[in-house]
């Protein structure tokens, strides 16, 4: 150690090994002359130190290698090796593994499941949405004067209709629409005018256009007729006028009202089950009912069999209409007594042209006078219509629902001479349980349990399971889910009424009918306005006018309607689909023209291979322009809707695109196609088969409320929407009511997200006639003298009550009698429940612990 000296500012340098250093000497160092931030690397103490001091260099002296030797030795930033205390056994790390592994695994399927789920209810449309905010309509008043009675009637001139309003008109006094007469008992110094026979109403098609027939019976012997209705001049006071529609155009009448007794008492509406009638409506306000048996006593209808009397009115004036069809060989094999078999086997639809020769012989021998049947064709010979009410085999029959059915064959068989024949075409539910086309006497036995006595003869049954064994091959879409197949009664409804169509070619039209459905008028009078109208309407802007809504206080005169939808369709206009357009920045593309080609003649898939029988299609006799609205008139209907036929595409109609077997690939793009709200219509016989052919051999099908008006366009049929009368249940402002109804492209119904068809259909629902309308059925209960929301009734009708201020409907003051309402359709009107007296012939058995036995 003595001879050691221990430095401690020696650098540690000295300790290696030593080797030269080259230096840079004239090069400053970085330490010197660099400002930048950035800490200096190992490397840069190499540039001034020198590893021995003996160098060659004179100038590096002990001062200079202490000075740039540093003070203390570097230290090792080297991280050192961290041990761990305790390591996880193997086993449980791969519990843990496997465990994290199936939680992931499980989280996926869950998310998995969640989305089908999800996809699934959106498809079905069972999808809580959020509550929102409640419709604008939600804030207008309710109309007051529906609910007026016959004791408050003024002619239609001297009334002061409620709605709709113009323009600057001051707010309407309702109090001063009230009747304030009291109750008294003699009618005449109540004011009850006395109710009239509609058959002898001047405006009726009875007196404008009477027909020459052989009056039709209820009963073999020619002797119980059916007592007409009656109605009341004028309206109560204050009625409003309709809406969407009118009765001028249709010639339908606007100045009169029928209330319940004049309506339905003919049909057993107003006496007990004992004399034959329903044993409903004998109690409530009743004046004046007794007038509609003046002259026609009234019906025992115990005992009734429809079917056979329309064979018999047929009969007696089937000179009138044009020859029954012959009867076409069954090709399953034959009859050994065929021949014989058939005269013993007559039925309504097969009877043999000879047969109903003779038969017609043997009436007139006894009726001691020739009928129009057994005399020569006169004049034109008239086409015969099918009027089918669609019902299923576990439909619940009720009283009201009897008398309507009776109102409808009374009003349109017997008062036309037979141009017009009722069925029921009614689905078997359950095919299984009831095996009806495996055996004849389970088939009439399941009539027999689940329809009326009166109305049995009128039955045709189908099911599902038999309209997928005619139209095999259909591509189902499963547009509302697989509960819902292309073969059932939601989706399929119209294969049946194809199917029926093809069974009886003895009719050149079909109205298809529903069970829901009321006329407070006379059903001859209303289907043969329509028909006419229909019939004369020329083809030309026909599918523009069909696509929107008729508002006369808005849209002007009939012929300024057609003018306006020509011009909205040839010109545009600007809507929330193209507002946009030409826009910078809202990357749309300019269009020189938002106008429509219009529609002239059959409008056809873009893929020949979706045309189906092309050459039996009309042809536009001339140009569009050159047309003068000449042809279609005088063309019977192919198709007649009471709702608009919109276009579908582009709409948020759930069931837009419920279309099928047509190529939509290849830039092909959906078939043209219209739809209709609400399937009660008209279709011709060749509609009815296109659309049968169609389905069977082109396996092309769409939704029933989209497949017929989508066949009457693509193939040039005449499709017609007629605008009969609707009324609206609150004060919307009429300009603003138009706007929300026609708000689809152009100025149409359709054709547009802001259709409102799809999810704006809540506008619709306070109209008398829709398919999920409040109105409608609320009104009609009101009419037959039932309470609604503890509004209405008895006390209502016959008592005033002065310390209510007529302001809204259940302020009404009432007093004034049963409710008076003009012809209207009303849509849907279910379960309609009337007091009923207890039926004498069924036996009640009082238990003997009864005290009261």
């Amino acid at each position: 150690m003595g001879g050691v000296s221990w430095n401690p500012l020696r650098s540690r340098d000295g300790r290696q090994p030593k080797l030269p250093v080259y230096e840079s000497l004239t090069a400053p160092s970085k330490e010197r002359d660099s400002n930048d931030s950035y800490d200096y690397s190992d490397d840069d103490g190499y540039s001034v130190t020198s590893s021995s001091p003996g160098t060659s260099n004179s100038r590096v002296t002990s001062g200079s290698i202490s000075t740039a030797t540093p003070i203390m030795s570097k230290r090792n930033f080297a991280v050192p090796r961290r041990t761990f205390g305790y390591r996880l056994p193997n086993k449980i790390v791969r519990y843990l593994c496997f465990g994290l592994t199936s939680f992931i695994l499980l989280m996926i399927f869950t998310l998995i499941r969640a989305s089908h789920n999800e996809n699934k209810a959106i498809a079905e449309g069972r999808i809580d949405r959020p509550h929102s905010a409640p419709p604008i309509w939600d804030s207008y008043p309710f109309l007051t004067r529906y609910y007026g009675g016959i004791r408050n009637l003024v002619s239609l001139s001297q009334s002061n209709p409620e709605y709709p309003r113009a323009k600057g008109e001051p707010p309407v006094d309702k109090l001063s629409y009230v009747n304030e007469s009291n109750w008294k008992s003699d009618a005449q110094e109540r004011g009850l005018p006395a109710s009239k026979e509609y058959i002898m109403y001047p405006q009726s098609v009875f007196q404008n256009a009477p027909e020459q027939f052989n009056e039709c019976y209820l009963d073999k012997a020619n002797k119980v007729r059916v007592p007409p209705i009656r109605y009341y001049d004028g309206r109560p006071n204050g009625f409003p006028e309709a809406v969407l529609g009118s009765h001028e155009l249709l010639g339908l009448p606007e100045d009169i009202c029928f209330e319940r007794y004049g309506r339905y008492a003919p049909y057993g509406f107003g006496y007990s089950v004992r004399s034959g009638g329903l044993g409903t409506g004998e109690h409530g306000e009743k004046e004046g009912f007794e007038s509609t048996w003046d002259k026609v006593p009234q019906v025992d209808w115990k005992g009734m069999d429809w079917a056979d009397v329309q064979r018999r009115c047929y009969r007696a004036n089937a000179a009138r209409y044009k020859a029954l069809p012959a009867k076409q060989p069954s090709p399953q094999g034959f009859f050994v007594d065929e021949n014989t078999a058939a005269m013993d086997l007559q039925t309504r639809d097969t009877l043999p042209n000879e047969s109903l020769q003779s038969k017609n012989n043997e009436a007139t021998k006894e009726k001691g006078s020739a009928p129009a049947s057994e005399k020569e064709p006169v004049g034109k010979q008239l086409p015969r219509t099918a009027v089918v009410i669609r019902c299923w085999d576990e439909y619940f029959w009720r009283e009201e629902d009897v008398m309507n059915i009776r109102s409808l064959i009374s009003e349109l068989v017997l008062a036309s001479g037979g141009r017009y024949d009722v069925h029921l075409l009614v689905q078997v539910k359950n095919d299984a349980a009831h095996p009806i086309w495996a055996d004849a006497a389970t088939y009439k036995r399941r009539i027999e349990e689940t329809i009326p006595e009166e109305f049995r003869g009128l039955v045709t049954f189908w099911t599902e399971t038999q309209m997928l064994s005619l139209y095999q091959g259909i591509f189902d879409l499963f547009a509302r889910g697989p509960d819902l197949p292309v073969h059932g009664v939601y989706r399929g409804l119209q294969m049946a009424m194809q199917h029926f169509a093809y069974l009886h070619p003895e009719y050149e039209n079909y109205w298809q009918w529903e069970m829901d459905i009321r006329y407070t008028g006379h059903y001859y009078d209303l289907f043969t306005k329509v028909e006419s109208w229909a019939k004369e309407q020329p083809r030309k802007g026909l599918w523009e006018r069909n696509s929107r809504f008729y508002l006369p206080s808005v849209h002007g005169t009939w012929e300024d309607f057609k003018q306006m939808a020509r011009v909205q369709s040839e010109m545009g206009t600007t809507g929330a689909d193209n507002i946009w357009d030409s826009v910078p920045g809202a990357g749309k593309q300019s269009q020189p023209s938002r106008g429509e080609k219009p529609i002239w003649g059959p409008e056809r898939p873009k893929d020949p291979k979706d045309w189906f029988e092309p050459e039996d299609d009309p042809v536009p006799e001339t140009t569009y322009e050159k047309d003068k609205y000449v042809w279609g008139v005088g063309e019977e209907a192919d198709y007649i809707t009471f709702n608009p036929m919109f276009d579908p595409e582009g709409t948020t109609w759930g069931l837009a695109d419920d279309i099928t077997g047509y190529n939509t690939t290849e830039g092909n793009g959906m078939p043209p196609r219209r739809a209709q709200i609400i399937t009660a219509s008209r279709m011709s016989r060749r509609l009815l088969m296109k659309m049968h052919r169609e389905t069977a051999f082109f396996k092309h099908h769409a939704f029933p409320e989209m497949w017929p008006a989508t066949v009457a366009l693509q193939h040039g049929y005449k499709a017609v929407f007629v605008p009969h009368p609707l009324y609206v249940d609150r004060e919307w402002p009429t300009e603003i009511f138009a706007h929300t109804l026609n708000n689809g492209k152009n100025g149409a119904t359709g054709g547009s997200r802001t259709s409102v068809f799809g999810q704006r259909e809540h506008n619709l629902i306070g109209l008398t006639w829709f398919y999920n309308s409040g109105f409608a059925p609320n009104l009609y209960r009101r009419w037959l003298g039932l309470k609604v929301n503890n509004d209405g009734g008895e006390e209502f009708e016959v008592t005033v009550d002065e310390s209510k201020n007529a302001t809204s409907v259940s302020e009404m003051r009432g007093g004034e009698g049963r409710m008076c309402l003009p012809p209207m359709l009303l849509h849907p009107v279910k379960d309609v429940e009337l007091p009923v007296e207890a039926n004498p012939e069924e036996k009640v058995e009082v238990p003997e612990s009864d005290p009261g036995a």
